[in-house]
C-alpha cells in the first residue's frame, strides 16, 4: 500500500484538505517510531489503495519543537511515497522556505497552494510553471473550503504516485541549508514567480478585529458569545432531546417489556434496568452534544479562537502561561485527552507541565451531559444557561488560580508565536465534518465506558443476593456509606457518592450510574432528582464533578505526556482537595445565607 504524508504550517487549511480528500473514513492510529496517535485514512486513488496520514502542523523541519520532531521521526521511520505540502497561497512569501526545506529531502512532493481564491481577491498572481521549476515539483492551486481545483489536485497526486518509485525514508539526509540562505532563495523565487500588490488588506477582518480585540471589551464579548451559544444549544436541543427520550421510553415500554416473562428476573434487570436505562439516559442527550460541537466547530473554523488566544496572552503571561494554554483549555471542552496531547507544541517543559496541570479543569463533553441533565431538571429554562455559563466560568477561574499557585515551580520564558488568519465563514460541510469527528470520538468513548460501567454498577446495587436493590446492604451501599461522611458536608448523599465513585473511571458513566442506582431513566429520573435535591445541592454536586479527579484516560495521558508519576499524583491530589474545599464552601455558605 502506498502512503501520502500530509504536511503544512498551522492555519493553512490542512485539516480541511484532509477531510475533503478522505471524507468520513478517517481514523486514529499509531505508526512505528513515534509515540503519538495521528489521524489517517485509506482511500482509493486511481487503481491504488493509498494511506493518507495527517502530520502535525509545523513551521520548519529543524526539529526544535515537539511537533517538528514528530514529523521528522515519522519521515525517518516510515516509508513515504509522496509528500503533499499544503501552503497558504495568500502568505506564499512567508511559507515558501518550508517547501525549500522539503525539496532538500529529495522525496516526491506535490505543493498545494490552498486559499487560492483569497490570494486572487488580494491581487496576488502566480507564474505556476516558474514556481514549479523553482521547487522542482508540481504545484496545484485549490480552495479546500469550496473544492475549487480539488479534482485536478487529486489527479496530480495520482499521477505522481504512479510515476515515482517508492522511497525509503531511512536514508534521508538531516542537514538543511542555513535559514538565511533559505529565506534568500525563497525571496528570489517569489520575485520571479509571484506578483503581489504593494499592500495586502483584509478590510473586513481589520474592522472586526478593532472590536473583538479591544483591550476592554474583547474578553466580555467572548463570554457573551459563549452565552449566546449555550442559549442556542438549549433552545434547539431541548425539543430534540425530548423527542429522543420519548422514542427510547416508547421502545422500552412497547417492545422490551415483552421479554420480561421470557427472561430470568436478574437478566431482564441487568439488560433493561441496567444497560438500556443507563445507555438510553446518555443517548437522550446526544442531540445537545451534537449541537454544542457544531457550534464550537463554527467558532473555531471562523478564525475567532486564534484571536482569543492572542487577547488572553497578556493575562495568561501573568499566570505563567501563554495564549496557547487558553486555547488548550478551549480544546478541553471536547475532551481533556486530545487537549493534553496538543501541549506537545510547547517547547518549554515548565510551561508544558503547567498547561497539563490546568487542562483537567476544563469542562469536557462528558461532564457537559451531566450538567445539562441536572440544570434542565432543577432549574428553569432561563436559569439553566446561566448555571452552565457559571460552571464554564468557574472552570476557567479554577484553572487560572491553579496556574497562579504553581507558576513559581513551573516557570518558562518561551514567547508566544501565533498567526491571526483572516475571518472566514465556514461551509456547512466543514462544520458538519468537524462536529462529527468530535461527536464520533465522544460516542466511541461513551459506548465503551458506559456499557461496562452500568453493568458494574448494576451488579454492585444488586449484590449480594437477597437484599433490597440499591439499599444500604448492597456492595454499592457499603461503598457509599464509607464515602458519605466525607461528602455529606457538601450536600451529597450516599447514592450520589456511589455515582461519583464510578465517575472517576469515566465521567461518561456518571449519568448512566444515576439511572442504574435509582432504577429510573429519562423524565422519571429527572423528576426524582427534583425530589431528592434542591438547587444548592445540585450545584454543589456539579461543582464537585467539574473539579474532582479526572477520568482514568486523562490521568493515563497526563502520566504519558508529563513522563512523571510524581507530577501526576500531585495533580490528582490537588483536584480532589480543591473540589472538596470549593463545594464545601459553596454548600455551607449557601445554607448559612438561607438558601
Amino acid at each position: 500500500m502506498k502512503r501520502i504524508a500530509l504536511l503544512g504550517m498551522p492555519n493553512t487549511g490542512k485539516s480541511t484538505f484532509f477531510n475533503r480528500l478522505t471524507g468520513a473514513c478517517a481514523r486514529i492510529g499509531n505508526w512505528p517510531g513515534i509515540t503519538v496517535d495521528l489521524l489517517g485514512a485509506k482511500i482509493l486513488l486511481g487503481a491504488d489503495m493509498v494511506e493518507v496520514v495527517d502530520l502535525p502542523g509545523l513551521y520548519d523541519l529543524h526539529g526544535f519543537a515537539e511537533d517538528e520532531q514528530i514529523v521528522w521521526r515519522f519521515l525517518h521511520n516510515n516509508p513515504v511515497d509522496l509528500i503533499c505540502l499544503i501552503l497558504n497561497a495568500a502568505q506564499i512569501d512567508q511559507q515558501l522556505p518550508l517547501a525549500l526545506q522539503l525539496r532538500r529531502l529529495e522525496l516526491p512532493t506535490v505543493v498545494v497552494l490552498n486559499m487560492a481564491d483569497e490570494a486572487e481577491r488580494l491581487g496576488i498572481r502566480f507564474d505556476a510553471a516558474m514556481l514549479a521549476a523553482g521547487l522542482n515539483c508540481p504545484v496545484c492551486f485549490i480552495s479546500a473550503k469550496y473544492g475549487q481545483g480539488f479534482p485536478e489536485t487529486r489527479e496530480t497526486l495520482r499521477r505522481v504516485l504512479s510515476e515515482r518509485p517508492p522511497t525509503r525514508t531511512a536514508a534521508l539526509a538531516a542537514e538543511f541549508a542555513e535559514d538565511e540562505a533559505l529565506v534568500a532563495e525563497a525571496e528570489q523565487l517569489v520575485a520571479r514567480a509571484v506578483t503581489m500588490p504593494r499592500v495586502l488588506e483584509h478590510g473586513l477582518t481589520e474592522r472586526i478585529d478593532r472590536i473583538v480585540l479591544h483591550p476592554l471589551f474583547g474578553i466580555p464579548l467572548f463570554f457573551l458569545a459563549m452565552y449566546l451559544l449555550f442559549q442556542t444549544v438549549y433552545a434547539l436541543g431541548g425539543p430534540l432531546q425530548n423527542g429522543v427520550a420519548w422514542l427510547l421510553e416508547g421502545f422500552r415500554t412497547q417492545a422490551l417489556v415483552l421479554f420480561q416473562p421470557l427472561l430470568p428476573g436478574w437478566l431482564y434487570g441487568l439488560l433493561v434496568e441496567g444497560v438500556y436505562n443507563g445507555v438510553g439516559t446518555v443517548a437522550s442527550f446526544v442531540p445537545v452534544i451534537v449541537l454544542f460541537f457544531l457550534g464550537v466547530a463554527l467558532v473555531e473554523d471562523s478564525g475567532y479562537l486564534s484571536r482569543i488566544a492572542f487577547l488572553m496572552d497578556a493575562l495568561m503571561a501573568k499566570l505563567g502561561l501563554d495564549g496557547r494554554g487558553f486555547v488548550m483549555l478551549l480544546m478541553g471542552f471536547g475532551c481533556n485527552v486530545p487537549a493534553m496531547m496538543g501541549t506537545r507544541v510547547i517547547r518549554s517543559r515548565g510551561l508544558r507541565l503547567l498547561t497539563l496541570l490546568i487542562i483537567p479543569f476544563s469542562l469536557c463533553s462528558a461532564r457537559l451531559q451531566v450538567f445539562v441533565f441536572l440544570s434542565t431538571a432543577l432549574f428553569s429554562t432561563t436559569q439553566a444557561p446561566l448555571v452552565l455559563l457559571a460552571l464554564y466560568a468557574i472552570s476557567f477561574l479554577v484553572a487560572f488560580g491553579t496556574a497562579l499557585l504553581f507558576k513559581g515551580r513551573l516557570h518558562s520564558h518561551e514567547p508566544l508565536l501565533i498567526e491571526l488568519p483572516p475571518y472566514r465563514l465556514p461551509t456547512f460541510k466543514q462544520v458538519v465534518l468537524r462536529g462529527w469527528h468530535e461527536v464520533h470520538h465522544f460516542l466511541n468513548r461513551a459506548t465503551r465506558f458506559i456499557v461496562a460501567g452500568v453493568v458494574m454498577i448494576w451488579l454492585l446495587t444488586h449484590l449480594p443476593p437477597g437484599v433490597p436493590a440499591g439499599g444500604p446492604e448492597t456492595l454499592a451501599g457499603l461503598f457509599g456509606g464509607w464515602l458519605e461522611p466525607i461528602l455529606r458536608p457538601m450536600g451529597i448523599d450516599q447514592q450520589m457518592a456511589v455515582v461519583l465513585l464510578f465517575g472517576f473511571v469515566a465521567k461518561e458513566i456518571v449519568l448512566g450510574a444515576m439511572a442504574v442506582v435509582y432504577g429510573l431513566d429519562g423524565d422519571a429520573l429527572a423528576q426524582l432528582m427534583t425530589q431528592r435535591m434542591d438547587g444548592v445541592q445540585a450545584f454543589s454536586f456539579m461543582l464537585f464533578t467539574l473539579i474532582y479527579t479526572p477520568c482514568l484516560s486523562t490521568v493515563a495521558t497526563m502520566r504519558s505526556e508529563s513522563k512523571s508519576l510524581a507530577f501526576t499524583g500531585v495533580s490528582i491530589f490537588w483536584s480532589l482537595l480543591l473540589a472538596w474545599l470549593l463545594s464545601f464552601l459553596f454548600y455551607q455558605g449557601a445554607r448559612l445565607l438561607g438558601y
